[in-house]
């Protein structure tokens, strides 16, 4: 669906005149009729085409297209992190707000998109699909008690989601990682990664959260895969 529409968007807008606004209304999603210049859905359709080549999947490039359309701010705002702009598009914006809610207090929100942008080479990370988006946020909180435990906060996030492709470049990195799915982060404090992952334990010990954790020379794994693994 996401494909077709791009095509019937592109279509329309090439054969409108330059300073034209043109209607479309999309009956199966409910949509009410919209106007839209030509020139701001061109650069909407360029925004998504990105996404799609950047991997973020056919239902994220669509989506990036429809929150603009819907009302959302457009790319560029000032609100994506600068790294992000051109790699993510504006649906970082949307997942930047998705994690602002969740409430954590110990990690900034930039920490975590940053990570997205980082590339080994030719293969950029990418954002999380959007049906893993929700896999982060217990492992997030998890995090939060950590560091209320610790009394510090998170002083670099090294990693969270990572895509297939930019996963297999990672040294050491599992190919059933829980990385993929959005469920983990590795992450570095003033602490030692000895203290981090102890503290951790302790705490996964009381109940607090059910996971992996896992301690490395310069920082800490953890995830709430719903069972416990130590290494």
């Amino acid at each position: 669906m996401a494909c077709d529409l791009l095509e019937h968007f592109l279509k329309k807008a090439l054969c409108a005149p330059a300073n034209c606004a043109f209607f479309y209304t999309l009956k199966a999603m409910e949509q009410p009729l919209i106007t839209i210049p030509r020139r701001r859905l061109m650069g909407l359709i360029l925004s998504a085409g990105a996404g799609l080549l950047m991997g973020a999947g056919k239902a994220d490039a669509m989506w990036s297209v429809m929150d603009v359309l819907n009302g959302g701010e457009t790319p560029g705002n000032g609100s994506i992190p600068p790294s992000l702009r051109g790699v993510v598009g504006y649906n970082g914006e949307a997942y930047r707000k998705f994690l602002a809610r969740i409430g954590f207090r110990k990690i900034s929100v930039q920490q975590i998109m940053d990570t997205h942008a980082k590339a080994h080479g030719r293969i950029h990370n990418t954002l999380p699909p959007r049906q893993f988006w929700g896999n982060i946020r217990s492992t997030l909180l998890a995090v939060d008690k950590v560091c209320n435990r610790l009394g510090e906060p998170v002083a670099e996030v090294v990693s969270v989601y990572r895509s297939p492709a930019y996963n297999a470049t990672c040294p050491g990195a599992k190919s059933h990682s829980f990385h993929l799915r959005n469920n983990a982060i590795d992450m570095r404090f003033h602490s030692s990664p000895r203290k981090v992952a102890a503290t951790a334990r302790d705490m996964r010990k009381a109940g607090l959260f059910k996971g992996g954790v896992g301690r490395y020379p310069g920082f800490t794994h953890l995830d709430t895969r719903g069972s416990n693994a130590d290494w």
